[in-house]
C-alpha cells in the first residue's frame, strides 16, 4: 500500500515522506488545482455531507415504527416486512467497506455522487411500490448509501485544514445517532398525517438535495490509494457477510439451534477464513488486514461491536417498553409518536456532543471520550432498570445514552484516522462502520430472543425479559469501556498539526505493510 497521495498510475511504493516536500509542489500533493467560487469551502462541504448522512441515517431507522402500518398496507406477513430491515443491513453492511475502498482508489467524489443517486432512486422507487417485492428491492437499493460515511470521513480528511478534522469528523459521526433519533421521531407523526409512502418522499428530496451540492462544491481529492478492485476479496467479504447477518436476523424466527441458523452461522466462518485467506495473499487487498491489526484499530473495532449492540437495542427494547398499557403490569401506554418523543432527548444530546468533540478532542484527545461515552451508555440502561414503570426514566435515560453515544461514536472515527495512512481512510472507517453494524445485529437478535423466550397471556413479553435484556446491554457497554481503555494513546493531540491536507499523508509505508510512522506514535 502505497502512502503518497496523488493520482499517477500505479506502481512501486516509495517511503517519501510528502510532509517534506517544498510548499505549493507537486510533490507535496497539495491542492493547486484552480477551484471556481465556492469550491472546497469546509463549510458547504460538512452541510453537503451531513444532508446525505441525514437522509441516509433517518431513513435507516424512519422504516421501524412504520413497519405495521407498511406490513397492513401491501397485504404481506410479519416475516416478509422483515426483509425492509434485513434487505437493507445486508446491502449496506457488503456497500459499506467496498465502496470506501473504491472511493480510495478512484475518486471519493465521484463514489459519493453515485452512491447519492442510488439513495434517490431506491427511495423514489420505495415511494411509488405497492408491493412487497418491490420495496424491499428498493430497501437492497438504498443500502447501498451506507458508504457515505466512509467517503465522507475521507472527503474531509482530504479537503478540511488539520485543526477542523477532528471537530469535523466527530460531528459527521454523531449524524448516525442524530439522524435515527430524528427518523424515529418523525415516522408517527409523518404516518398518521400523510402516509408511509412519505417516508421515502421526503428522504429522497434530501438526497436529492444532497446530490445537487456533491456536484456543485464537492472539489474531487487528489488522494488515491494505488492498485486495484480485488474483486475476489470483495465476494468473499460479501459472502461471509451475508451469511452471518442473514443467520443474525432470521436466527429468532427459525430458532438458534435450528439447522438452517446453524448452517449460515458455519457457513459465515469458513467463509471468513477463505476471505482472510484471499486479502493476505493479494498484493492488492480490499481491505489491508495489517492494518486491521494496529492496536489503536483493532481495539477501537472492538468498541464498535460492543457499542453497536448498546445503540441498535435502543429501537428493540424502548419504544415497545414503553407502548405496553400500563394493565400488563409495566410499561407506560404512549402512543407510537409519544415513544418517539421520549427519545428526543437522546438526539438533542448527541447534537450538543457532537458539537463540542472537537473542543474535547483537542483537549483531552479520542480515547478518554470512547471510555467516558462507553461508560455513560451503560449508566444509561443502569437507570432504566430501576425506573422503567415511570417516565422520568425514560428520559434520564435517552439524555445519558445520547451523551455516552455521541461521545463514543464521535471519537471512533477520530481514533481510526489517526492511525491509518491517508489513502486507507474510507476502507478502514467503512469496516469500522461495518462492524458497529454486526454489533447492531447481533445485540438486536440475542434482544429479541430473550423478549420472545417468555411471553404473557395477553402476548406481552414478561417484564423479566426486558430486566435481562437491559442487564446484557449494561454488560456489553462495560467491556466497551474496557477495550476503550485499551486503546493505544497518542503522544500528540488530534487537530494540533500543521500544514495542508495533503501534507498530513507524511506516512513512509511500503506496500503490504502497516503504517511505521503512526504506529511509533502511540504508546499504551
Amino acid at each position: 500500500m502505497s502512502a503518497e497521495p496523488g493520482s499517477g498510475p500505479s506502481g512501486p511504493s516509495t517511503a517519501t515522506s510528502i510532509g517534506a516536500a517544498p510548499s505549493g509542489g507537486a510533490a507535496g500533493g497539495q491542492h493547486h488545482h484552480v477551484q471556481p467560487p465556492g469550491r472546497g469551502n469546509p463549510i458547504v462541504i460538512f452541510l453537503t455531507l451531513s444532508l446525505g448522512a441525514l437522509a441516509y441515517t433517518a431513513l435507516q431507522a424512519m422504516v421501524l415504527p412504520a413497519l405495521p402500518e407498511i406490513q397492513r398496507n401491501v397485504h404481506t406477513s410479519q416475516a416478509t416486512a422483515t426483509w425492509l430491515l434485513t434487505a437493507f443491513l445486508l446491502s449496506a453492511s457488503i456497500a459499506t467497506p467496498i465502496l470506501g475502498r473504491v472511493g480510495d482508489l478512484f475518486g471519493k467524489r465521484l463514489v459519493l455522487i453515485l452512491v447519492f443517486v442510488a439513495l434517490v432512486l431506491g427511495s423514489l422507487l420505495a415511494a411509488l411500490a405497492s408491493s412487497i417485492a418491490l420495496l424491499i428491492l428498493a430497501r437492497a437499493i438504498q443500502g447501498l448509501a451506507g458508504a457515505i460515511f466512509p467517503l465522507s470521513f475521507g472527503i474531509i480528511r482530504d479537503e478540511f485544514p488539520p485543526h477542523q478534522v477532528p471537530a469535523s469528523i466527530g460531528l459527521m459521526s454523531a449524524m448516525l445517532g442524530v439522524g435515527s433519533g430524528v427518523g424515529i421521531v418523525l415516522a408517527g407523526p409523518i404516518v398518521d398525517a400523510l402516509s408511509w409512502h412519505w417516508l421515502f418522499w421526503l428522504a429522497m428530496i434530501v438526497a436529492g438535495l444532497a446530490l445537487v451540492a456533491s456536484i456543485v462544491f464537492i472539489p474531487e481529492s487528489p488522494v488515491r490509494a494505488t492498485g486495484t478492485v480485488n474483486l475476489g476479496a470483495a465476494a468473499a467479504l460479501g459472502t461471509w457477510l451475508v451469511a452471518l447477518l442473514l443467520g443474525l436476523s432470521e436466527g429468532t424466527r427459525w430458532g438458534w439451534a435450528s439447522p438452517g441458523t446453524l448452517g449460515l452461522f458455519a457457513a459465515a466462518v469458513v467463509l471468513f477464513a477463505v476471505w482472510a485467506w484471499v486479502e493476505n495473499h493479494s498484493a492488492t487487498p480490499l481491505i489491508d488486514l495489517k492494518i486491521m491489526k494496529i492496536p489503536a484499530v483493532w481495539w477501537t473495532n472492538v468498541v464498535a461491536l460492543l457499542l453497536g449492540v448498546g445503540m441498535y437495542s435502543t429501537f428493540v427494547l424502548i419504544p415497545p417498553m414503553m407502548q405496553t398499557p400500563k394493565s400488563v403490569g409495566y410499561g407506560l401506554g404512549a402512543s407510537v409518536t409519544m415513544s418517539g418523543l421520549y427519545m428526543l432527548p437522546s438526539t438533542g444530546a448527541m447534537l450538543v456532543v457532537s458539537l463540542l468533540i472537537g473542543m474535547i478532542t483537542h483537549r483531552f484527545g479520542a480515547k478518554l471520550p470512547l471510555v467516558l461515552g462507553s461508560v455513560l451508555t451503560s449508566a444509561a440502561f443502569m437507570v432504566l432498570i430501576f425506573a422503567h414503570d415511570h417516565p422520568w426514566g425514560f428520559i434520564v435515560t435517552s439524555v445519558l445514552q445520547g451523551i455516552g453515544i455521541g461521545l463514543a461514536f464521535s471519537s471512533m472515527a477520530n481514533l481510526i484516522i489517526e492511525a491509518v495512512p491517508i489513502e486507507a481512510t474510507g476502507a478502514a472507517t467503512g469496516m469500522n462502520a461495518n462492524i458497529r453494524t454486526i454489533g447492531g445485529s447481533i445485540g438486536s437478535g440475542v434482544i429479541a430472543s430473550v423478549l420472545a423466550s417468555g411471553t404473557l397471556a395477553s402476548g406481552y413479553p414478561k417484564e423479566s425479559g426486558y430486566t435481562t435484556s437491559m442487564v446484557i446491554v449494561v454488560i456489553a457497554t462495560l467491556v466497551a469501556a474496557f477495550a476503550g481503555a485499551l486503546v493505544p494513546r497518542r503522544r500528540g493531540r488530534s487537530g494540533t498539526g500543521t500544514g495542508t491536507p495533503a501534507q498530513r499523508a507524511d506516512i513512509p509505508a511500503t506496500s503490504g505493510e502497516p503504517i511505521a510512522a503512526p504506529a511509533a506514535g502511540l504508546t499504551a
